[in-house]
Order: C-alpha cells, then sequence, then structure tokens
C-alpha cells in the first residue's frame, strides 16, 4: 500500500512560481520509496487528465509533457520520501487540481506521464490557481 499526499497549492499571479510536494508513505513490505515511478497529472472540470511529468524509479530520470517543458522541474528527496514539483512562469491555463501518483514496479524502465492506467495510487489532489 502506497499513501500520497500533496501539499503546497494555493494561487499565484500570472509569472509567478509555485512548489508543490508530494510525500510518500510506504505500509507494504519489501517495496522502497525508489521503486516508484512518481507522476504528476492535473485536471480542470469538463476537460480530460492531462499528464505533466514523471520521475522514474532508480535513475531518477524525468520527463515533461510540452506545456510543462521549460518551465516545471520535478525532483525527488528520497531521504524525505518525497517528489517536488517546481513550477514557474505560471499562465492562467496551468490553473488545474494537481495529482501525483504512484506506479509500483512494472517492466517499463522509465515512466510515462501520458499512461495514468499504469499508476496505482494517487493523491487527493491540491488546487493551483494562476489569476490576477
Amino acid at each position: 500500500q502506497v499513501q500520497l499526499v500533496e501539499s503546497g497549492g494555493g494561487f499565484v499571479q500570472p509569472g509567478g512560481s509555485l512548489t508543490l510536494s508530494c510525500a510518500v508513505a510506504l505500509f507494504t513490505p519489501d517495496l522502497t520509496f525508489d521503486d516508484l515511478h512518481i507522476g504528476w497529472f492535473r485536471q480542470v472540470p469538463g476537460k480530460e487528465q492531462e499528464g505533466i511529468s514523471c520521475i522514474s524509479r532508480n535513475n531518477g530520470q524525468s520527463d515533461y509533457a510540452d506545456a510543462a517543458k521549460g518551465r516545471f522541474t520535478v525532483s525527488k528527496d528520497s531521504s524525505k520520501r518525497t517528489v517536488f514539483l517546481h513550477m514557474a512562469d505560471l499562465k492562467r491555463d496551468d490553473t488545474a487540481v494537481y495529482t501525483c501518483a504512484a506506479e509500483t514496479p512494472h517492466l517499463w524502465q522509465n515512466c510515462h506521464f501520458t499512461r495514468p492506467r499504469l499508476y496505482n495510487y494517487w493523491g487527493q489532489g491540491t488546487q493551483v490557481t494562476v489569476s490576477s
């Protein structure tokens, strides 16, 4: 069992920055933080969920959607079992509920933010509102 809790959401003006945290708690024996792919997704009412980024197990390689590339950065602190999503130069259309998710070991070596079905556990989400 894996529990994820996001924090850091809130209101920010266009052009501003915000860092989200995803704290991971493990309740499954023999499962470690670095066994997990961690993905970030966002969704607004009436629209499809959008994968924006992920960071891979073991090697820590990150990947980004075009909408996030160059502005968002995913990192992790294994000692704290926490994944961060730093968002810079925020735009109004970045407004969404942001959710982190964890994928337990599978065949894929690298994470895929375009495949949410691969993720086993999901956080509750945190609202990010970009507005002046």
